[in-house]
């Protein structure tokens, strides 16, 4: 019979396959998003191939998918890049130096941070990454997600927002692939666990 994961294994070999032969250097378009939000045709056509043989109709719906999802992605790296420069020019008008610099370009690659991590990171003292992280919050980038006084995580907002945004647009009626690390929990930050 005709079995989802299955043919979500033929997704991940199509884009393998992709890589290997040099058209993709990594692969960059995760159509997991497209496929449910395609959810009834993506099984359509899966039944169209069992009952049908109709290969081409899957082939152009995975094709159309691929399309749809490079111009999201295209979108969404034009998004990024506007707000790091938008981010940089706010960071040299409020005086915040290199290593304000520095921290954002570390949020970018660890949007949820704490002082602790922003020192080590940035090889700095724990006074001056927790002056840079308080800065940082002064200026809506950081927003502390624990409520605490001690062990306090930050998340980068206007970041994350152009990922949860997409999602929100899609609807949250099933699970997305995600890249969360083990132990986060989504909007809290990381777990005690």
């Amino acid at each position: 019979g005709v079995n989802g994961k299955k043919w979500g294994g033929v997704c991940l070999l199509i884009t393998f396959l992709l890589c290997h032969r040099a058209v993709l250097y990594r692969p960059l378009l995760y159509l997991s998003l497209y496929l449910k939000r395609h959810r009834a045709q993506y099984y359509d056509r899966l039944m169209a191939i069992r009952e049908d043989g109709n290969w081409e109709g899957w082939l152009h719906f995975f094709l159309e998918g691929m399309v749809e999802t490079a111009a999201e992605a295209t979108e969404t790296a034009k998004a990024i890049i506007q707000i790091r420069e938008e981010h940089r020019v706010l960071l040299q008008k409020q005086g915040s130096g290199l290593n304000g610099l520095r921290l954002l370009d570390l949020l970018f690659q660890r949007p949820w941070v704490n002082v602790r991590l922003v020192s080590d990171q940035l090889g700095v003292a724990f006074a001056t990454a927790n002056k840079l992280v308080e800065q940082l919050e002064g200026l809506g980038l950081l927003r502390e997600t624990t409520g605490g006084h001690r062990n306090r995580f930050y998340r980068y907002t206007p970041y994350l927002q152009l990922f949860e945004e997409r999602e929100v647009l899609t609807g949250q009626d099933a699970p997305v692939q995600t890249t969360e690390a083990e132990g986060w929990r989504g909007d809290e930050g990381p777990s005690s666990a």
